[in-house]
């Protein structure tokens, strides 16, 4: 009787573990590098860089957009994705394609709405 109470109290925890680890699976995400301060609406309504390119203050792109808000605003990088806005872990590798549309493969942690970067690559 004690066997199987073992090995059941083993199983269930096996498959726990197994459940748990199931969801920091890896999974690719597609999207535009852009800094926080536009894709979350600080100063733009479009959650675009649509409006501060018009007013030509900011650069003529938007990688100079993204890099203005990120050095003198305050904003970071983020993955924009239709319209949800997700966080990155590591801006140095996100930095690289800013401005551009991207592959992000990575996890994520849906509570703080952070992808842990594991590659990026640019979206053709």
């Amino acid at each position: 009787m004690r066997r199987h109470i073992s090995w059941a109290a083993s199983s269930l925890l096996a498959f726990v573990l197994v459940c748990e680890a199931g969801g920091d699976a890896p999974f690719t995400f597609r999207g535009e590098i852009a800094d926080s301060q536009c894709a979350l609406n600080v100063h733009s309504l479009t959650r675009s860089h649509q409006e501060m390119l018009k007013s030509k203050s900011m650069g003529g792109t938007s990688a100079s957009c993204a890099l203005y808000c990120i050095k003198y605003l305050g904003g970071n990088l983020v993955l924009t994705s239709r319209k949800h806005v997700y966080h990155l872990d590591n801006q140095d590798l996100a930095m690289k394609y800013i401005g551009e549309k991207v592959l992000v493969e990575g996890t994520l942690d849906s509570k703080i709405d952070t992808i842990h970067i594991t590659k990026i690559q640019a979206d053709q």
